[in-house]
């Protein structure tokens, strides 16, 4: 039974992985086509001066950070006030934003966006696509967070303010601090879900915004440029580390 599970484990993962080897092994041939002509890194030379895809991979890093930065911090606040005070119509919010399409959330946002800037005058932009990725990687920053104070005591931060602290001080010096690993965990997971987004920053970026995925997404319309493998090889493998980085603190909560 043992080696039947692991079998079967074994060709779900080459099932799911191949698609990327293959991916990454033409990205190095010195050919345009799926018929290899020799190793090369043409095609990487190549991404590197293109300066619309140098522009887009900065726009996808500013945005990812920005995201990042903002949904980790009022997450790990919201999972610190979710775990003094239970909330079932928070958790259910939160449950919901995680099992809607991102069509769905793309196309809300979008309609909020265009409702509120007819009184505000502003457009599209950058800053409407760091909102919306704020806006649903807070519920994975959340549920993260959470999930490690639900194994903390709870005794901790009372015998901290028993002692004189504060309890904003009693978080601050001693529930955060334990809480450290899960917020990095978290960080990570929202900044590899934020750059890898396509559908909902397709919808909410504007005319004069593009982010790496959606460059790689019209060049790969266009007939399939090899610069796509190469690039997309880049991003797999670095996204890979992060998620590899964050299961490792994950593991250490």
């Amino acid at each position: 039974m043992r080696r039947a599970i692991a079998c079967a484990a074994a060709l779900l993962l080459l099932f799911l992985h191949a698609p990327l080897v293959v991916l990454a092994v033409f990205s190095f041939n010195a050919g345009r086509f799926t018929l290899w002509e020799g190793f090369s890194l043409r095609w990487y030379e190549e991404a590197a001066r293109d300066a619309r895809l140098i522009e887009a991979a900065g726009n996808s890093l500013l945005i990812a950070a920005a995201a990042t930065a903002a949904a980790t911090v009022a997450g790990t606040l919201c999972a610190w006030a979710l775990w003094k005070r239970e909330s079932r119509t928070l958790m259910l919010g939160l449950s919901l934003s995680l099992v809607t399409p991102e069509i769905v959330t793309g196309v809300a946002l979008l309609a909020l966006f265009q409702w509120l800037f007819r009184f505000a005058g502003l457009q599209l932009g950058l800053h409407t696509v760091v909102i919306a990725h704020t806006s649903f990687c807070l519920a994975f920053v959340v549920l993260v967070v959470l999930a490690r104070l639900r194994t903390m005591d709870s005794s901790l931060e009372e015998a901290a303010m028993d002692l004189g602290a504060t309890e904003w001080q009693a978080f601050r010096r001693v529930t955060l601090p334990n809480l450290l690993p899960a917020v990095l965990s978290a960080a990570l997971l929202a900044f590899t879900i934020s750059f890898d987004d396509y559908v909902i920053t397709s919808l909410v970026a504007g005319v004069d915004t593009e982010t790496l995925p959606m460059v790689l997404y019209a060049m790969a319309r266009r007939g399939g440029s090899p610069v796509v493998n190469a690039v997309s090889t880049v991003v797999v493998v670095a996204l890979g580390a992060g998620i590899l980085a964050a299961e490792s603190l994950r593991e250490k909560r």
